[in-house]
């Protein structure tokens, strides 16, 4: 039987490598996403592969803070003002973002865009699913055990994605399955309201608790 600092040790190292998996996971579902969206004139693949460079990011901050309780053994006043700061940048971001999704998939309506279909972008929407939805699973799990509000604000962020990635790949595919264009820029106003609710979360400093 492993005492209670063992314990919370591991779990903090768990809770870590879950955030570096983060990290990993969005850059490189954010390159191809992006990539896709340039190739096929995606609006709801652009914004989603820009999303993932923001959650990358906002799962950075996370790691600095699960590694300065690790190292020190507790979180400081001066850590938790600095994280609040970071945070509310991210908050800040995600509304520049979900400005300019807004704005593309309104003019992509008005001008009659058709997007092309995009085999990489159902394929990477369609991991992305199961990945989010894996790493949503894990981290409220841990952060039970944990007693940390700071990783289970997070775990509500990745499950964001996860609906995300569900809003993104119904666009992406109605397109490619029926020809149905719009479905792309609608399922990029979908994002609006997810992308709003993660900014607002982020500018409120949920994460600022222990």
């Amino acid at each position: 039987m492993t005492n209670h600092t063992t314990t919370r040790e591991d779990l903090l190292t768990r809770a870590l490598r879950l955030e570096f998996l983060t990290v990993g996971w969005n850059l490189v579902e954010g390159v191809v996403a992006v990539a896709a969206a340039l190739a096929a004139g995606s609006v709801a693949l652009l914004g989603f592969g820009i999303d993932s460079f923001v959650e990358s990011a906002s799962a950075g901050v996370l790691i600095w803070r699960l590694r300065a309780e690790q190292t020190r053994g507790g979180v400081s006043k001066s850590i938790e003002e600095l994280d609040e700061r970071a945070q509310r940048l991210v908050g800040v971001t995600l509304f520049l973002l979900a400005a300019y999704v807004g704005f593309d998939a309104v003019h992509a309506i008005w001008a009659g865009e058709r997007p092309n279909a995009s085999v990489v972008g159902i394929a990477v929407t369609t991991l992305s699913i199961g990945v989010m939805w894996s790493l949503a699973r894990e981290k409220r799990r841990t952060a039970h055990r944990l007693g940390s509000r700071a990783l289970e604000a997070d775990s509500f962020q990745t499950t964001a994605c996860w609906w995300l990635s569900i809003i993104v790949l119904a666009g992406v595919g109605l397109n490619a399955l029926f020809g149905w264009w719009w479905a792309d820029p609608v399922a990029a106003l979908g994002m609006v309201y997810l992308l709003v609710r993660e900014g607002r979360e982020a500018w409120n400093a949920d994460r600022c608790c222990p």
